[in-house]
């Protein structure tokens, strides 16, 4: 019976994730332009990608400064704005959280772009400043992991405040002692939530560049330029290699964040 009503669900994951991925596989291996039959080419679309496109490293590594940029800046505004949410207790909370969490409901749209891109146009234009304008909005957009902070932040027991207040302890040698340590958890999830969207980041690169990636290539984002070779050059093979390489690394960043865990991450029941 249970399996009978997980049906539904396996059945969509399947015809819509699964089926896709390992088809999306098989092409990475042939010369594919969505118009005549996959001839297979074996290593030679992954040799490319290292060995014979420079734009393909220059995006990998305009995604990799997103990345750096955006994660951090993104969740300290939220963890800022938590602890001060927090601080409140129940003096117009809800409205100023509902507040703040508000331009995270745009999401990436395409009109919060459109209008991030009017608000910036100089920016925009200048190949040492664009990319700034979407780690800018990308940071904006803090209301999802912010929420999570708050909800962190009020499972904290007082006690463990109150009795370091009685030892003399002030609000940075809490911070540092109390709140780190037992948001740990939290801050770590958000961390490998942000960082896993951070490499998957594309409208607000594609509208702000007008789907170019420019001025001169600073905001060709790795899903961008994916985008530029399977939907406007159709080569869909080497566009399906891309892809998965996107997914290889992700995996790899995913495993190192949770190795490292171990030495910064505090649950509760450690020795």
């Amino acid at each position: 019976m249970p399996y009978l009503f997980l049906t539904p669900w396996l059945l969509g994951a399947i015809g819509l994730t699964v089926a896709p991925m390992v088809v999306s596989l098989y092409l990475s291996f042939t010369d594919y332009d969505l118009f005549n039959e996959p001839h297979w080419v074996g290593f030679d679309n992954y040799a490319k990608l290292f060995g014979d496109d420079p734009r393909y490293l220059d995006s990998v590594v305009v995604t990799l400064k997103y990345v750096v940029w955006s994660v951090p800046s993104k969740l300290l505004l939220a963890l800022a704005v938590a602890l001060l949410l927090n601080s409140l207790r129940g003096k117009g909370q809800a409205f100023f959280r509902s507040a703040f969490y508000a331009p995270s409901l745009l999401g990436a749209s395409v009109g919060l772009a459109l209008a991030w891109r009017a608000i910036f146009d100089t920016w925009v234009d200048t190949p040492d400043y664009a990319l700034i304008t979407i780690v800018l909005l990308s940071a904006w957009q803090f209301g999802a992991p912010m929420v999570i902070f708050l909800a962190g932040l009020q499972q904290i027991p007082r006690d463990l405040f109150d009795a370091a207040a009685v030892d003399g302890a002030g609000w940075w040698r809490r911070l540092w002692s109390i709140t780190l340590p037992m948001l740990s958890p939290v801050l770590f999830f958000n961390l490998v939530l942000e960082t896993i969207h951070a490499f998957q980041a594309f409208t607000q690169a594609f509208v702000v560049s007008g789907g170019r990636g420019g001025p001169a290539d600073s905001t060709l984002f790795y899903t961008l330029y994916l985008y530029e070779r399977g939907f406007t050059e159709f080569r869909m093979g080497y566009a399906s290699a891309m892809a998965w390489v996107l997914l290889v690394a992700i995996a790899v960043v995913t495993a190192v964040l949770f190795r490292t865990s171990r030495y910064w991450v505090f649950y509760g029941d450690e020795r």
